[in-house]
């Protein structure tokens, strides 16, 4: 980075840094059996799926967006040994779907390789052919015969790089994800964040980790402003976790004063705030029109002594009107007023747009009917392919994680 800070402050800023993960072999090891599991629809096919993520990369990369990959910085601090024995240890103990004898074989086997290699297994993960013809202890796992074919298993999710941190103001809360398949992914932005030089600057004092027990992720957190931020409640991020977050935040972050929490239905459909609701301009908001009326927002602020105090609000447009200090705004319905294209194109992703700038959205171009409505209000949209990424259920905004907004 050519800043040594983070700095989020707002879901708009012209976006200058963010970190994402090029689709790579961990998405060629799913099977139909798994498709559950690991979060995925359909089948990706990888080639095309790679070939949509570098457009999606160029078209950040030629606006002077620096984009920094998460496999990179793996692999840069996989270099230092102490750092390579955490991260065994821990993937070890507890991703590992082995018996003792496998598991001693994998770390001798794993820390000998180089810092790439490594990264490419730990994110690709090890299946029992990978090592079943090399010389070692037999085990009980070699003779027991299940479905479960990895004793690593690949993390296909990391694409979706939204999820597992956000950084908040000049900080960072490290996620607790919901699925287990996706632990890993948390572990890992901890570990670049603790050991890469690019954030030795940066507070280390987290807003959330992932070692705490109740989920939260990253796809229900929006910085509205310096002042207000907007937690969902949804499938994936639990009510502990959002007053655990709330406290931590009024105690590091004293410019944060508002917490909205959006309560949304706990439905595969909505899994996440921004599958439903997301920011494009000072007073422009994009929503899912079958979920508005279905929001329930609660405003936390600080409290007396440390404590949380709650406000009910009445609906989400007053609630952004009244924290943001705006006479109105503009809810943008995507899929425009049809329920049925609505429907479908929340399904695709729709309202999952990333902002670049102020007013200024990535978006999926499979979703016409929304983009056009986004364009008829001053939007200006840059659409990318997307018949493969959209396969793993998310959006422009579900695959980058922002560092450092202007």
């Amino acid at each position: 980075m050519d800043h040594n800070t983070l700095n989020i402050r707002s879901e708009i800023g012209r976006l200058k840094s963010v970190m994402l993960h090029r689709p790579g072999m961990e998405l060629e090891r799913i099977t139909p059996d798994h498709l559950a599991e690991v979060l995925f629809e359909d089948i990706p096919w990888l080639g095309r799926m790679q070939e949509e993520h570098s457009a999606f990369v160029h078209e950040l990369t030629t606006r002077d967006i620096e984009v920094l990959f998460i496999e990179d910085l793996l692999e840069e601090i996989f270099k230092n040994a102490d750092v390579r024995e955490e991260a065994l240890r821990r993937v070890l103990g507890n991703s590992c779907t082995c018996d003792i004898p496998v598991k001693n074989f994998l770390y001798e086997w794993l820390k000998e390789k180089s810092s790439g290699e490594l990264t490419q297994f730990l994110i690709g993960g090890v299946s029992k052919e990978e090592i079943g013809g090399l010389k070692r202890e037999k085990a009980l796992s070699d003779f027991v015969k299940d479905s479960d074919y990895f004793y690593i298993n690949p993390l296909p999710n990391l694409y979706f790089m939204r999820d597992p941190a956000t950084v908040i103001g000049s900080g960072i809360s490290v996620n607790s994800m919901s699925s287990e398949i996706r632990k890993r992914e948390s572990f890992f932005i901890r570990l670049i964040y603790q050991n890469h030089p690019i954030f030795e600057s940066c507070p280390r004092e987290l807003y959330y980790s992932d070692e705490y027990q109740h989920s939260l992720e990253g796809g229900d957190m929006l910085i509205l402003s310096d002042k207000t931020l907007a937690v969902g409640c949804s499938q994936r991020t639990m009510v502990p976790a959002i007053e655990k977050l709330a406290s931590r935040i009024f105690k590091i972050n004293r410019e944060i004063e508002n917490i909205l929490v959006v309560q949304i239905p706990k439905v595969r459909a909505y899994m996440h705030l921004d599958t439903v609701f997301t920011m494009l301009d000072f007073d422009k908001f994009t929503v899912y029109p079958g979920v508005k009326d279905k929001m329930n927002v609660i405003c936390v602020q600080r409290g007396s002594q440390g404590s949380l105090q709650f406000r009910q609000e009445k609906d989400l447009e007053s609630s952004i009107k009244k924290y943001l200090g705006l006479k109105s705004i503009n809810l943008m319905p995507s899929g425009g007023s049809n329920p049925i294209t609505a429907a479908r194109e929340q399904w695709n992703d729709s309202t999952n747009t990333l902002a670049i700038a102020p007013g200024k959205v990535i978006a999926y171009g499979r979703n016409e009917v929304s983009n056009k409505v986004l364009r008829s209000n001053g939007i200006e949209v840059i659409e990318i392919e997307a018949s493969e990424l959209v396969r793993g259920r998310g959006g422009p905004r579900c695959m980058s994680m922002p560092l450092y907004r202007e």
